[in-house]
């Protein structure tokens, strides 16, 4: 990108920092991905990353929760904290000249978290008040469960938990979980605004340098779920999931999944848009999205239709799926490319959106993505490459689960 420059450096602790000045704003934005997310849960106790990406912004060695987040107030930080599956994220956003001050404070909050019992309670209300808003919407349920069965394990475990583990959590098991997995080896600091790398150095190593921690975890993979699956509940709508082998983030072809997978499923011009929902009116929502661990990917579809036409939906659905793999238009891949350069016109201007995607990189790939290579592989991209992608990588080998009264036949 005209204007931008990309530098990084690993901190002597294993702490790789990642820094994109933008001359042109008056913000910097902060995201730091610790490898401690749901995929290191012990077994029995899935919520215990989520727990501890709340627990531990309440309060440090030094700040009570109630100053803690005063302080943050004071920066004007815009905060969120979460758990994914592979990392504990923490990150901000705030003008450019109190990100020093900024990152000062998550130094404290990252090597001297307080872990006060007596916020322990609201925390674990919170994660089960998540997973119950999950179990409440059939919509949001089946695709978690659907990534529950289609990933091998620990990938396929929520990044908000279960229900039935919440039980199993406690003070002590989050606090463990912490010295256990916060660690700087193996973390990434992505930094992005009208900030240097030069000016921060000195900053880094104040907040950060003296972090310390147990060796990286390496996490064996094991077997994954059922291909078919049924949950019954009692309701006049079905909602269906549908998931099959792509690619990972990483791969050469990445960009030919992601086409393929806007070309199914990228506006109300799509083909499942058009087929499912418009042309047959099956169904009253329908979409598709790649989805991607480091060693593979999955294309996860849902539909929700009422149940008197879930039959002819999951048909319908899985048809259109094997069909991507007839032809390609060239208006088709235009619409695509026309939605990516809309989604990095917007990208570039946004810190937040720029410091994640540095850290989510370097994490994926270990190394630096710029628009520009972005912008070139896109550009790259032809009805043929894509096509050649579907036919090496057709939709087959299904995943289906489907929430309603009665199961399908798939």
């Amino acid at each position: 990108m005209i204007g931008h420059e990309i530098h990084h450096k690993t901190l002597s602790n294993g702490l790789t920092v990642l820094v994109e000045t933008m001359p042109a704003v008056r913000s910097a934005a902060f995201t730091l991905l610790i490898p401690a997310g749901s995929a290191f849960d012990p077994a029995g106790q899935n919520g215990t990353a989520s727990a501890l990406a709340d627990w531990i912004t309440r309060g440090t060695g030094s700040m009570s929760s109630r100053e803690l987040l005063s302080a943050f107030d004071r920066l004007g930080i815009q905060a969120h904290e979460s758990a994914s599956l592979n990392h504990l994220v923490i990150s901000g956003a705030c003008l450019s000249e109190n990100l020093p001050a900024a990152l000062r404070l998550y130094g404290e909050v990252i090597r001297h978290p307080l872990f006060n019992e007596d916020d322990f309670e609201a925390v674990m209300a919170g994660v089960e008040q998540s997973l119950l808003v999950i179990e409440d919407e059939p919509r949001q349920k089946v695709m978690f469960e659907l990534v529950r069965r289609c990933f091998p394990s620990p990938w396929g475990k929520p990044a908000e938990g279960t229900l039935e583990d919440l039980e199993q959590i406690t003070p002590d098991a989050v606090r463990q979980q912490f010295r256990r997995c916060v660690r700087p080896q193996g973390a990434i600091l992505g930094i992005a605004g009208n900030v240097t790398l030069e000016e921060l150095a000195p900053i880094l190593d104040e907040a950060f340098g003296d972090w310390s921690g147990a060796n990286e975890i390496v996490l064996k993979t094991g077997a994954r779920g059922v291909y078919r699956d049924h949950l019954s509940h009692e309701s006049t709508q079905t909602h269906i999931g549908v998931s099959y082998p792509a690619v990972p983030y990483g791969a050469d072809d990445y960009y030919q999944a992601w086409a393929a997978v806007n070309v199914l499923s990228g506006g109300m011009s799509s083909r499942l848009f058009t087929e499912v929902r418009e042309k047959r009116a099956l169904c009253y929502s329908v979409y598709a999205s790649l989805n991607s661990i480091k060693s593979e990917g999955q294309v996860l579809c849902y539909a929700g239709t009422t149940s008197e036409r879930a039959q002819e939906t999951l048909d319908v659905l899985l048809r259109e799926l094997v069909r991507l793999g007839e032809g390609i238009e060239e208006e088709e891949l235009a619409r695509c490319k026309a939605r990516a350069k809309s989604s990095l016109i917007m990208a570039q201007e946004s810190t937040g959106g720029r410091a994640g995607s540095l850290a989510r990189n370097w994490f994926y790939l270990g190394r630096i993505v710029t628009m520009e290579e972005v912008r070139a592989k896109i550009e790259a991209l032809t009805t043929q490459t894509v096509l050649d992608y579907v036919k090496a990588h057709p939709a087959q080998d299904f995943t289906v689960l489907t929430i309603g009264p009665e199961p399908l036949v798939s």
